[in-house]
Formats: structure tokens, sequence, C-alpha cells
């Protein structure tokens, strides 16, 4: 069943226009592309961030335009690429995102549940301020993944990982997917990641 579709009239501000674009419902989907090819600003448009003009996104076959804005974005969930966590403990920084998303905050033992998932043995109670930036990128991504109820957009969520570690969290978010049934559309631009673990290949401004 398809849980996405953006029309072919799809535009970013008269610079980037998209392809008609179809995601089925439970797919872990890559998007990929040259330099330019909008592809963090099609994460954004599917987000609702920023708005279409023109082009029609459609969510459940419905247009995102019947949807109350925040509700939706809680359900199309974006992780942005930049890395943004507070001073304080890791565990604060849940109660952080937690908290602008007006959740309950989260028990310490799902907050170690979430950093497992993405590779990260360090104890809740540490400190960011000494993190290295692949962890902290995971630390990011740890949380949000924690919120993600139907659809989550990870824009280059490998950016800031060695070769074998981003193997080994994009293996522990597909499982992850599929087993909550969360459809993942993923910017990447390692060929071999994309290979590994694609169920659909979106591919932005001709060949990648």
């Amino acid at each position: 069943m398809e849980i996405l579709h953006t029309t072919q009239a799809l535009h970013f501000r008269d610079l980037i226009q998209y392809p008609d674009i179809r995601v089925e419902e439970g797919a872990f989907a890559f998007v990929t592309g040259r330099s330019g090819a909008g592809k963090s600003t099609y994460l954004r448009l599917l987000n609702g961030s920023v708005p279409a003009d023109p082009g029609c996104i459609y969510y459940h076959g419905l247009p995102l335009e019947e949807y109350q804005i925040l509700n939706y974005r809680r359900q199309v969930l974006l992780v942005p690429q930049a890395v943004y966590l507070a001073p304080g403990t890791i565990l604060d920084n849940f109660y952080f995102y937690y908290d602008a998303q007006h959740q309950p905050r989260p028990e310490v033992e799902r907050a170690e549940e979430f950093l497992r998932l993405c590779c990260l043995d360090i104890p809740v109670t540490a400190s960011c301020e000494p993190l290295s930036g692949g962890e902290r990128q995971r630390v990011f991504l740890a949380i949000f993944l924690s919120l993600a109820t139907h659809v989550v957009l990870l824009d280059e969520p490998t950016a800031a990982l060695d070769e074998a570690t981003a193997h080994q969290v994009l293996g522990h978010l597909k499982a992850y997917c599929k087993q909550q049934g969360l459809t993942a559309l993923c910017v990447c631009h390692s060929p071999k990641l994309v290979e590994t673990y694609a169920d659909q290949v979106i591919v932005l401004g001709g060949a990648s």
C-alpha cells in the first residue's frame, strides 16, 4: 500500500523539479542523486518544513494540506542532517526533544534501548560535551528514532560514521523499522550502503 506520493508537478522555488515518486508503506527507501539535486530539500518538503510551490504531496492518499501540520510532522518525522544537542547529559537531551514534541518523557530504559539500537554503549547520564562527532550523531539519531511513529526521514544519518559502523547502524535501523512497521526514507551518498539496505531507490536529478 502506498503511503507517500509526490506528483511530477512538485517544485521548490522554481529551482528544483521532482519526478513523480511513490513510496510503499513499510519500505526502507533511499534517496540518491548528484549534488544539488534536492535530496535534503525533498525530505523537508515531505515533512512540511518547506512549502511545495507548486505541486502536491499525498500521505495515505490525502493531500498534506488536509492534515494539522504539527500532528503530521509527528507522523512524518524528519531527522535533520545538522546535529544539535543541548548542554547536559544524553538523558537531558531526550527530555529536551520529547518536551519540544509535547510527548511524555521516556523512561531511562527506553532511552538506553535506543542508544543500543544506534550502536552506542554509553550511559544516559553521560555528558554530551566530550562525545565525538560520530557519537553525537548517533545520540541525535537515537532520540529522533524513539519518537518515530509512522514515517522517519533520515538526512544522511551515517555521514559522521566510518563504513563499518555505518553498516552496523543501518542494519539495526532497517531491522527496527521492519519490526515496528515504520517507513523510512534515507538520504545517503554511499553506493555500498544503498545497495545493501535499500528496498527502493529514488534517484533525483538523473544518475546518482
